[in-house]
């Protein structure tokens, strides 16, 4: 199976094993990890694991996290994806960019792709949560057919769930 997508002008592709410095640089953005990561720097090791586990989803279950860079340039622009949160049975939906790419409708795009994957390889519904004051990640779940179903505190912070079901989802 392929798991490198395109859309009308991004690209996704799983992060690679030497793709970990371009992980990290986007996981310390200050902008990126003020909701991400709860605002936490993330140590090189963290970033390893994460892109380590992310190979590991990969292989098992295809699915893990995406670089987003776009068509014409190449430039990596964010990350997005199906990560484990919170306890949940199934992975959610994930989408960062870097600021300069943010409010041209990247995320949308990348999110629509990676919804559109779930739903094609037989999940029944698909969640995303987003800190409440996230309100640019909140839309983007909003645009792409998501519905809030939940409010909860996690790690202090206010948390809402959103959830797509299959039925619902659009191509």
């Amino acid at each position: 199976m392929n798991l490198v997508f395109e859309t009308q002008r991004l690209q996704l592709k799983p992060v690679s094993e030497d793709e970990l410095d371009i992980l990290q640089h986007i996981f310390t953005d200050p902008y990126v990890r003020r909701y991400l990561c709860d605002g936490n720097i993330l140590t090189l090791q963290q970033v390893e694991e994460t892109l380590s586990e992310s190979q590991k989803l990969f292989n098992e279950k295809k699915l893990g996290l995406w670089l987003i860079r776009t068509k014409d340039n190449q430039e990596v622009i964010g990350v997005t994806g199906l990560w484990y949160f919170f306890e949940e049975e199934q992975p959610q939906l994930v989408y960062a960019l870097l600021p300069q790419a943010t409010k041209k409708g990247y995320a949308t795009e990348a999110a629509t792709r990676i919804l559109k994957y779930c739903f094609d390889v037989g999940y029944q519904y698909l969640m995303a949560s987003c800190d409440r004051p996230n309100l640019e990640s909140c839309k983007v779940a909003e645009r792409i057919g998501m519905s809030q179903v939940e409010e909860r505190i996690v790690n202090g912070n206010p948390l809402l769930f959103f959830r797509i079901e299959r039925n619902r989802a659009t191509s």
